[in-house]
């Protein structure tokens, strides 16, 4: 089987270093470092969950994390054609990576929706959600103010479905606001009955796209500048509230809940899983977005550095926000003379409940209001960005005509999101979003990253990845980068999916339990992305040419070891695709 030799195209790089780091650590640090990670430092033995973190970030977070920078980096390929050139056999890799990060978009960019509706409510001198007289809320309302020692599920009560429980006494003003009047969930009874949609959400979903659009349509010479402030603002708002929050009476003992370490906890399973988790889906390996990322690098910029660099800052931001939050929740306990677990909690529960109720009592809420939900704006953004331009590299990496009418396919791809995303705009949306945040990104992307390490370590090789890397800045990485990638990480991978499955349980959120239909429908979406993976592998195998054995080994060859017939009729064979990146770097006027 022959090939033609490519000439190298030249590529778009990064107009700074900044641009890129900060992209990175954009997309690295999301929603999920402020609202999942400290409640899973608490749960887990506080301090004591370090422990485990830092175990799994070491062998498996970090070495997944470079190692999808550096192949980004040293293909300079988006996911799809990067997989086709490094494993042909499995591209497949690459289509799954892409079809997982489509679905994640149809419904993370409604918590940004979420984020940008309760801003501009903040506009207010007295806040929305502190109030039990208006429309949404119902008889058994209760403003913060109202709450002694003596309230009931004042401030627990965050979950969306607990205003329908029978056993209920009270509810918060603060989650009244977001379940019956943002949400509306009090007009669903499932996921079968989305009702009406709201057209306030539609309007605030079509803003975040069209933000998003004019943010990535022009490609990183765009998006790498508007991350200087949507990258940077949420640490300035982290550091205003951080000081603001160990101010308030109480904080101390919010902390210490935070901190105070439980060494029994750490012999658990299931707190080595929260901690794998966590370290995987902070990180972000998988999604493709890393690959895209790096592909517009120099050729010799280190890799290594940034890696180290974006994934310690990344660690540390979630450890800061701790601090943010519990110093936050122990005025609260403080303030209603309940304890901390009472009012502890995790996801959207605690961003758009427990810590609205919280600002509302201090002074100047409405600044505290209007900085923090522009925080989770900028925070959803920039791993929005990340998403929609993993898909837009590899896409047009693999399809050149849709690189050269990247404005229209943006366009194209913003609309389909915004369709989509419709349904979680209706009364029952959440129920919506809630099954895609279960299956859209959950096994599949952690069978897609198993199976990436698989490439690298056993087919492409260890030694041929390390090659490579010294080709790009000067060293080798060592025999502990090798251990983790051809070693630790497969099993901290295989540590989650079989915990995971052996785990599983058909999906619920709160007392309401989902139809048999929708679990299958979201194991339907789930095995969508990872069916890619052998699909492509048995076409290009049906489709090769040759006996078993030698397709086979076509398939698991490099692309640029391959022996390729150039014009002439002469047979020339290329050992490194460090000389194919030389040569476009050259051409780019980058100094090698």
């Amino acid at each position: 089987m022959s090939y033609v030799t490519r000439t190298p195209d030249i590529r778009e790089t990064w107009s700074g270093k900044v641009d890129f780091l900060l992209s990175v650590i954009g997309f690295a640090v999301d929603l999920a470092n402020v609202w999942r990670f400290p409640y899973l430092c608490y749960k887990n033995g506080g301090g004591a969950f370090l422990l485990p973190y830092s175990v799994m970030l070491v062998v498996g977070g970090i070495p997944l994390f470079y190692m999808e920078l550096a192949l980004g980096q040293h293909i300079r390929k988006g996911a799809i054609t990067c997989w086709g050139q490094v494993v042909p056999i499995f591209k497949g890799i690459g289509y799954a990576v892409v079809l997982i990060a489509f679905y994640v978009d149809f419904y993370y960019n409604v918590i940004i929706a979420w984020s940008l509706r309760f801003f501009f409510a903040s506009f207010a001198e007295k806040l929305p959600w502190t109030t039990c007289d208006n429309i949404w809320n119902t008889e058994q309302c209760r403003p913060f103010e109202f709450c002694t020692s003596n309230c009931t599920n004042i401030i627990s009560n965050v979950n969306p479905l607990n205003n329908k429980t029978e056993n209920v006494s009270t509810s918060s003003a603060s989650a009244e606001y977001f379940n019956n009047y943002i949400l509306e969930l009090d007009k669903s009874e499932g996921i079968h009955d989305l009702g009406d949609i709201k057209i306030d959400m539609v309007l605030c979903l079509l803003l975040v796209y069209l933000i998003c659009y004019f943010s990535l349509w022009k490609g990183i010479g765009t998006s790498g500048k508007v991350v200087w402030f949507t990258a940077l603002f949420p640490y300035v708002v982290l550091i205003i509230l951080l000081i603001r929050g160990i101010t308030l009476p109480g904080s101390a003992e919010g902390i210490m809940y935070y901190l105070k370490p439980d060494f029994e906890a750490i012999y658990k399973a299931e707190v080595w899983v929260d901690a794998a988790t966590q370290v995987f889906y902070s990180l972000g390996p998988g999604f493709g977005v890393l690959l895209a990322y790096a592909s517009y690098n120099k050729y010799h910029n280190n890799v290594y550095k940034d890696a180290l660099l974006t994934s310690f800052i990344n660690s540390a931001t979630s450890f800061v926000a701790g601090f943010v939050i519990f110093s936050v929740l122990g005025y609260m306990a403080y303030s209603s003379g309940r304890k901390i677990e009472d009012v502890a909690t995790e996801g959207p529960g605690l961003v758009f409940v427990v810590y609205p109720a919280a600002i509302a009592t201090m002074p100047g809420s409405t600044f505290w209001a209007l900085i923090f939900f522009m925080m989770l704006l900028t925070l959803g953004l920039d791993s929005s960005f990340g998403g929609s331009e993993a898909i837009i590299t590899a896409l047009s990496d693999e399809f050149p005509k849709i690189g050269r009418n990247r404005e229209v396919f943006v366009g194209c791809l913003f609309t389909i999101y915004f369709l989509v995303g419709l349904a979680s705009c209706t009364q029952g949306g959440f129920y919506f979003f809630h099954l895609l945040d279960r299956y859209a990104a959950g096994y599949s992307i952690l069978i897609a990253v198993l199976f990436e390490t698989i490439a690298i370590s056993w087919i492409y090789g260890t030694k041929r990845f390390c090659d490579d890397i010294r080709d790009m800045v000067g060293f080798t990485p060592g025999i502990y980068w090798r251990f983790c990638w051809k070693f630790a990480a497969p099993v901290f991978l295989m540590f989650i999916i079989v915990y995971g499955l052996i785990g599983y349980e058909p999906l619920t959120y709160d007392n309401y339990i989902y139809p048999t239909w929708a679990n299958v429908l979201g194991w339907c979406i789930a095995l969508s992305s990872m069916s890619m993976i052998p699909l492509v592998a048995i076409f290009k195998f049906c489709t090769a040419r040759g006996s078993v054995s030698k397709r086979l080994r076509t398939l698991t060859t490099p692309y640029c070891d391959r022996h390729s017939t150039i014009a002439n009729g002469t047979t020339t064979s290329t050992t490194s695709s460090a000389k194919i990146q030389l040569t476009s770097d050259a051409k780019e006027g980058v100094d090698v």
